[in-house]
Formats: structure tokens, C-alpha cells, sequence
């Protein structure tokens, strides 16, 4: 697993050592991510259920981010924040603080494969996250430039699981888009 990580750049580009687990993530109808598949936007317009080996009583804080915003040559906007939950208790994301709404894979058309890229981390315990605004998927705002190591380091968090797949335009991102407008 920590070889998907180095080869695709997520090593590196977002993290300083893979995740010491694979987190489980199934979007709708069962499509299961492992490191490196590539998977459309229209297969992953909806919040996917994400699983790790958790330890009772102990909270957790989920990310998913896109390193390669525009486009993995020209990275200026990433990592682009495309979901934060935090406060999970447990392993059980819907009863943790959603920070930031889901918003689903929407590479710019002629900008290839992009990797999104989920990061379970360990808290230390239940937290305020002072400072952070809360984002609605209906809008892009706060969400360019968003670093999981600055995130991590700040709030103490410890990496316990992850996982990344790539995806590239669609017919659904101007979907996304519109809705974004909102």
C-alpha cells in the first residue's frame, strides 16, 4: 500500500509517509476505492461510506482533498478541500461535525486525471477547531489551498488510515459547478 502512495505522488505532494492503513470507501452500488483506480464524477457525485479500525472512545477527523487543482502540472489551487468530518466518534462518520460538505470529483475539462485523496486522522480528543469556517457544497468558497500536513499539525492530529483514486472530467462536472454557484 505505502508503494501506491510514493508512486502516485501523494507522498510527497500531500503527505510525508503513507497512511499506515487502507481506509475502506464504497460510493453508491458498492464501487469500492483502492490506491490508484480511476473512477469517473459521476461515480462519486454522492458522499461514500468510508471505514478504518478504530479504538472505542477515541475521535477522529476525516479529509478528502484534490493536490492537483487545476491540473497536476499547474497545481496553484491545490490541495482543493473537497470534504472535512471531524469529531467522529469511533468510526462512525455520521455522527461526527461535518466541517465542510461534500463535494464530489470536478476536474476542469482538458485537465486530466486528478487524485483524490481520503486521510483518517487520530485525535487527541474532541475538539472546537478554532478558527475553521464551516463550507456548504453549494459554494467553492475557502476550499482552494486547503493543506492537510498544515491541518494535521495544527490541530495534533495523528494519520492512522487513508486511501486515493483518480478521476478526470465528465459529463456531471458542470453539474457540479452549477451547483457550487448556488
Amino acid at each position: 500500500m505505502a508503494s501506491e502512495f510514493a508512486k502516485h505522488g501523494v507522498v510527497k505532494d500531500v503527505l510525508d509517509e503513507a497512511p499506515p492503513a487502507i481506509a475502506k470507501v464504497t460510493y453508491n452500488g458498492g464501487l469500492s476505492v483502492s490506491p490508484g483506480v480511476v473512477l469517473t464524477p459521476t461515480q462519486v457525485q454522492h458522499v461514500p461510506t468510508v471505514e478504518w479500525t478504530a479504538k472505542e472512545g477515541t475521535y477522529y477527523s476525516l479529509l478528502m482533498h484534490d493536490p492537483d487543482a487545476p491540473s497536476k502540472q499547474n497545481p496553484k489551487f491545490g490541495e482543493w478541500h473537497h470534504w472535512c468530518v471531524a469529531n467522529i466518534p469511533g468510526s462512525d462518520v455520521t455522527n461526527g461535525e461535518i466541517m465542510s460538505e461534500y463535494i464530489g470529483s470536478g476536474p476542469p475539462k482538458g485537465t486530466g486525471l486528478h487524485r483524490y485523496v481520503f486521510l483518517i486522522y487520530e485525535q487527541k480528543a474532541k475538539q472546537t477547531f478554532a478558527g475553521m469556517s464551516k463550507l456548504t457544497n453549494r459554494s467553492a468558497n475557502g476550499r482552494a489551498s486547503w493543506k492537510a500536513r498544515e491541518f494535521a499539525k495544527k490541530h495534533d492530529l495523528k494519520l492512522v488510515a487513508g486511501n486515493f483514486y483518480w478521476a478526470e472530467f465528465d459529463d456531471y462536472v458542470p453539474k457540479l459547478y452549477e451547483q457550487m454557484k448556488g
